[in-house]
């Protein structure tokens, strides 16, 4: 059968696509649609004279602490604006950034007005503690404000408080209240929060409300450039501030979408991954993808980027140095393709140095059908508009005998029915050792729970105790192995187990994608009333995906328990579960907050699961059941092997194909039917129920029992059937087509025991075409004419025998060696065997 491959036809694009100059960060648009608050060079504060400006920082609110701290904050105060009244500018602002304590990270900053005070004869005692309130009072009451980088090297313990007291109460307040309505959790990192939020007032100005976006990406930025410490910890308090309600409605749900790719990179951008040398080819591929971007999404548009410009044209130039044309020489795409046939990957060796490993490439003529899609295409745009294209299309360097699959698709269907066959007896094991696993995790946490810190955990046998851990967050539970003091996250271990065990249950009982598995959401599961008995069946909501079919799935009373376990768990103390931001992998996108039935607690933040969180689940999970395969190596499960088991299993049992095809959400019936493992004993049965439906159909007659006459002659079919070199196969009772000649019938069951006599007869045979060129060349030098030539066996040997007739008069002819004509008696002698043979005949 031939392969087709489709051609697309062009349509105009509706929208332009991304330009060179637009190909720049993956998320600057993003950026740019929220940005920081630019520095103010002056504001009211910082133009303050020294009299004033001292007369309002030792004034109400600044003046509510203690008599000892309010003594030592207007002396520090007083020194350091002295000290920064004899630097050159006309503000406080640019003092404070002419005397480069900025230069100085941490509390270094303090030796440069110290020395500044001694110089003067000031007294040393109090005046590093005096410079450290004063500063203290000089930011929060909003006369310099020092820069974001600086602010994250040092230390802030009283930061948050002042600003809560002196700049923006009201703020503060709804920022305590709403740490006061979450989780334990919540209230312990509500400081961290609250210090951060501090500090973009100190270095931005204005009261919590004026915060930006873009003032937050800017925080988390300088956090990662000088290595502040946090963890989670440093963008929690960006949650908090979407929490109040000052963020626009269209600001997206986390601050994460800032770090990942917003997705979607420009055409150029997919390209230009590669670095190809070739810059007319390079813009083809451009041009190409632009035209095909209106039919594709952006994970099949990277896929086609990926193959044109890295797998074919990069390797091209590799291969082929200075090649500017896509009319491929023979020796450069015979090159291509057998590179393209192996796939390499550098690993670590034993010793640490880096080894190259081949293995073959399972997709190789996938890629070779968008190459070859990519030049019939530029063929066919070149007809409809021969100004653009048609200098550019060139003869295809793959044929269409390249690509055929037929090949492929069986072994890779033999593939993955020997998984779905290893797997399939194993599913059982891997379920019930996952929820006696999360079972016993949980026991081990309440266990945990219920010991004081220091002492043993009862049920482990002396192996694990209570840890002793003030500073860890009040939801964890940690122990400690006695023999090696390992400490174990208790919570974290709990956790991990129902994942898992949820997971698992999901995909096995509902045959949904991994993709699928991620979106399922609380609003997901509906409810349908049943027209004939008016009960009331719950149905989970499959969202559009792969094929972009939305479609439902019936709940069963398993799958029921399982999900009502995780929404229970989900429920925050409102009763609500929680709303979650979650990336898409392969579209590159972020989508709107939903209340996401995978989700986790990282520090205070929800996060939905990942493709890479699943696995890693199964992987701990298939770890606890000890199974291997057929090699000796650990099994492994990926979250499609369960939605090929869910297939093979429901038709096994009786599922009609084309309901599963509806379940699975298959587009065609011969998927569903590939997903569908088969089986060597289901082969038999079926087989066996075909025969007994045919005998149901036959008339009753054809199942008689034989006669004794007709059973011996069946018996006796078998005796006349042996020939001298084997056995005969031809059906009972049909006559022999080639008279007997049973070296020629296809039919003929050599016995091993003639081994020697044919291949006697091999070397001794002509074939008919031979025998009969010789037969019609002696008649000629004889004068007669050739009658037949028939196959015939005399003294044990086969051979061709032909009649020739001389004047009237039949000869028997053997070819195979010189004719020599006439008889002499007197010269010849037979054999014994010949003596025997005509004796016999």
């Amino acid at each position: 059968m031939t392969a087709v491959v489709k051609h697309v036809t062009r349509r105009p694009l509706e929208v332009s696509n991304a330009t060179a100059e637009q190909a720049q960060a993956r998320n600057s648009h993003l950026r740019a649609r929220f940005p920081a608050r630019v520095a103010e060079p002056w504001w009211p504060h910082t133009a303050q004279p020294l009299e004033e400006t001292l007369r309002r920082l030792t004034a109400p609110p600044f003046d509510s602490a203690a008599n000892g701290t309010r003594a030592g904050r207007r002396r520090g105060a007083t020194k350091l604006l002295r000290w920064l009244s004899t630097l050159p500018g006309e503000t406080w602002q640019q003092r404070w950034k002419a005397g480069g304590a900025e230069d100085l990270p941490g509390a270094a900053w303090v030796d440069l007005p110290l020395r500044w005070l001694r110089e003067r004869g000031h007294s040393p005692s109090h005046d590093r503690d005096d410079l450290s309130s004063g500063l203290l009072m000089l930011i929060c009451g909003d006369v310099i404000r020092p820069g974001l980088p600086w602010m994250l090297t040092r230390t802030h313990r009283y930061l948050a408080a002042v600003m809560a007291q002196v700049r923006d109460p009201d703020g503060f307040a709804r920022l305590h209240q709403l740490a006061e309505s979450g989780p334990a959790n919540s209230r312990k990192d509500a400081p961290i929060a609250a210090t951060r939020i501090a500090t973009l007032l100190a270095c931005k100005g204005g009261l919590i409300r004026d915060i930006t976006v873009g003032d937050c990406v800017e925080l988390v930025d300088t956090q990662r450039r000088v290595h502040a410490r946090g963890g989670q910890k440093k963008v929690d308090f960006n949650r908090r501030l979407r929490a109040l309600g000052i963020f626009p409605e269209d600001a997206p749900a986390t601050i994460r979408a800032f770090g990942l790719a917003l997705g979607q990179l420009s055409i150029e951008e997919l390209v230009d991954r590669y670095r190809l040398q070739c810059r007319p080819v390079r813009d083809l591929i451009v041009d190409y993808l632009r035209e095909r971007q209106p039919s594709l999404d952006f994970a099949s548009l990277d896929a086609i980027s990926r193959t044109l410009a890295g797998l074919f044209w990069a390797r091209i130039e590799a291969l082929a140095q200075g090649i500017d044309s896509l009319r491929l020489p023979l020796a450069a795409a015979r090159a291509w393709k057998e590179d393209l046939k192996v796939k390499k990957r550098t690993v670590s060796g034993p010793d640490g140095s880096s080894i190259e490993v081949s293995s073959p490439r399972l997709n190789a003529k996938d890629e070779l059908i968008r190459v070859r899609a990519f030049y019939l295409d530029i063929a066919q745009w070149a007809a409809e508009d021969p100004a653009r294209w048609g200098p550019r299309a060139v003869p295809c360097p793959i044929s269409d005998d390249e690509i055929h699959k037929a090949k492929e698709r069986k072994r890779r269907k033999a593939r993955m029915d020997q998984r779905t066959r290893e797997r399939l007896p194993v599913l059982p094991v891997l379920s019930s050792t996952a929820d006696r696993r999360r079972r016993a995790a949980a026991a081990l946490l309440q266990a945990a729970r219920n010991t004081e810190p220091g002492a043993l955990i009862p049920g482990t046998d002396g192996s694990l105790r209570r840890a002793v851990a003030p500073t860890a967050a009040g939801h964890l539970t940690w122990a400690e192995e006695t023999s090696g003091g390992r400490r174990r996250n208790r919570t974290y271990e709990e956790e991990e187990a129902f994942r898992a065990f949820a997971a698992i249950e999901v995909l096995r009982l509902t045959g949904i994608r991994n993709e699928e598995l991620l979106e399922l959401t609380h609003h997901s599961v509906t409810q349908y009333r049943l027209p004939s008995t008016g009960e009331v069946v719950p149905l989970p909501q499959i969202a559009p995906s792969k094929t972009d079919t939305e479609r439902l799935l019936l709940v069963s009373p398993e799958l029921a328990d399982v999900l009502s376990v995780i929404i229970s768990r989900l429920r925050g103390p409102d009763g609500a579960i929680p709303l979650v931001a979650s990336y898409d992998v392969r579209e590159k996108v972020w989508n709107p907050p939903m209340p996401l039935l995978f989700q986790r607690d990282i520090g205070s933040e929800h996060r939905a699961f990942t493709p890479t969180a699943i696995r890693k689940l199964l992987i701990n999970a298939l770890f606890a059941t000890g199974l291997t395969n057929p090699d000796g190596e650990p099994l492994t499960f990926s979250p499609h092997d369960f939605r090929r088991i869910f297939v093979t299993d429901a038709i096994m049992n009786g599922l009609p194909p084309h309901i599963a095809q509806v379940i699975c959400g298959h587009r065609s019936i011969d998927t569903t039917m590939g997903y569908k493992a088969v089986y060597p004993a289901e082969t038999i049965e079926a087989h066996r129920a075909f025969i007994a439906r045919r005998r149901a159909s036959r008339p009753g007659e054809e199942y008689r029992t034989p006669t004794e006459e007709e059973w011996d002659a069946f018996l006796a079919h078998f005796e006349k059937r042996k020939v001298s070199i084997g056995t005969c196969a031809c059906a009972f009772g049909s006559p022999c087509i080639h008279e007997h000649a049973c070296v020629r019938c296809s039919l003929l069951r050599p016995d091993p025991a003639q081994r020697a006599r044919l291949a006697d007869i091999r070397d001794n045979h002509f074939d008919q075409k031979a025998a009969a060129a010789t037969a019609e060349a002696t008649a000629r030098k004889v004068g007669g004419v050739v009658t037949s030539v028939h196959l015939h066996e005399f003294a044990g040997r086969t051979a061709y025998n032909a009649i020739i007739e001389v004047d009237g008069k039949p000869f028997a002819f053997v070819p195979g060696g010189h004719a020599q004509l006439g008889f002499d008696p007197e010269s010849w002698t037979p054999t014994d065997e010949e003596v025997l043979s005509y004796l016999g005949s």
